[in-house]
């Protein structure tokens, strides 16, 4: 599933960072941290590799 925000698709490309070892899991904060905990790694790779045209900055403003 493609993210809905730019927002969303940061968030899921710095928990897939941790996910993988290339950050810190203490380094998160809000809903990246959530995401590490509650997604697998293939779907924050789905969410992660989303192009980023055309979607809008937070979720809200779809």
């Amino acid at each position: 599933m493609p993210a809905k925000s730019k927002a969303q698709q940061k968030a899921a490309g710095a928990a897939l960072s941790a996910k993988r070892g290339e950050t810190k899991k203490s380094e998160l904060k809000g809903a990246s941290k959530g995401m590490y905990e509650s997604m697998s790694e293939d779907q924050l790779e789905d969410f992660a590799e989303t192009k980023r045209k055309g979607l809008p900055n937070k979720k809200s403003e779809v």
